[in-house]
């Protein structure tokens, strides 16, 4: 018998983007309740009992609404939302973060899908805490640009109206509150909440975090290979993953550091540059904010949690 989804809120970005991930395939049964009765608890209630798998893409409080309507012991969740990714008895669903880590996804009851915007930096600066390269009390800065869908339907429709006259460059999160703190915060192993400028670019899907590093300030400075080597260390020890390290060089730009160049795709590429006369150094993650960032992680975690090979 083919194990069952169930994606509450598939009309969403994420869930839409997922549902068509798993179109066409033939090792799992995509159930759905009637769109007539798609916002009756009782009706979801129905399905997320019947699941062998729950994805849910969700606000946060209809999150944890579809968790307490789970009665049984064996559905299994991934959570797209906010709502459970530091709560305790869930496994942060990003698979490359630590060795062994897709084996504890696969074992999970309950699974944290990451945000998009925390996994380029724990991605580029959880391995160099791990080594002793960067402390966990560094002052740690974000920088980055998303495409619209990054923002859900409100913000796509937005962008998607004003066309040409959508802006550029619009630096968002200026409360110094972004939602993804606390998960960046936890898994990259850092003692203080990292400072999060994110900005959205008017396209529609794709993005770039840049982490900089003042390694003067650092008690031991390392030199740009030595953060290089520590980072692809760690990813060359993950078998099977989706991220790669690409060679370190010293070079102005590099014409792959696009936004939208892994679209589509559960991928990510980091790098390491560094100028190591000024002792600085930026960490880069390129990815897909609705691949590896979204609908992309949830269905690379649902395949870790059923045993199967998409």
């Amino acid at each position: 018998m083919k194990p069952k989804v169930f994606i509450d809120g598939e009309h969403g970005t994420t869930g839409l983007q997922i549902r068509s991930l798993l179109s066409g395939r033939d090792d799992i049964e995509i159930i759905s309740a009637p769109v007539e009765r798609r916002k009756d608890p009782r009706a979801r209630a129905e399905f997320l009992n019947a699941a062998d798998v729950a994805i849910l893409c969700l606000p946060d409080d209809a999150a944890r609404e579809s968790v307490s309507l789970i009665t049984n012991d064996t559905t299994r969740v991934i959570d797209a939302s906010t709502a459970h990714r530091v709560a305790g008895g869930w496994e942060y669903g990003f698979p490359e973060m630590d060795k062994g880590q897709s084996d504890r996804i696969a074992k999970a009851m309950r699974v944290a899908n990451p945000g998009c915007w925390p996994q380029g930096p724990i991605a580029t600066l959880r391995p160099l805490v791990s080594a002793g390269l960067v402390p966990d009390g560094y002052a740690v800065t974000v920088n980055g640009i998303s495409g619209y869908s990054g923002g859900g339907r409100p913000m796509i429709e937005d962008y998607v109206a004003k066309g040409e006259d959508a802006p550029e460059f619009l630096p968002y999160g200026l409360t110094l509150k972004h939602k993804h703190v606390p998960e960046l915060k936890a898994y990259a192993k850092l003692k203080h909440d990292p400072i999060m400028q994110p900005a959205v670019g008017n396209f529609a899907q794709g993005m770039i975090t840049v982490v900089p590093l003042q390694l003067a300030a650092l008690p031991h400075v390392p030199k740009g290979a030595d953060l290089h080597a520590a980072i692809a260390d760690h990813f060359a020890s993950i078998k099977g993953g989706m991220v790669e390290v690409a060679p370190y060089q010293e070079v102005e730009r590099v014409p792959e550091i696009d936004p939208e160049v892994y679209n589509g795709t559960n991928r990510m590429r980091l790098y390491v540059f560094a100028n190591d006369s000024r002792a600085q150094a930026l960490l880069i993650a390129v990815y897909d904010n609705l691949g590896k960032g979204a609908s992309g992680a949830a269905v690379q975690n649902l395949d870790l949690m059923l045993g199967l090979n998409s």
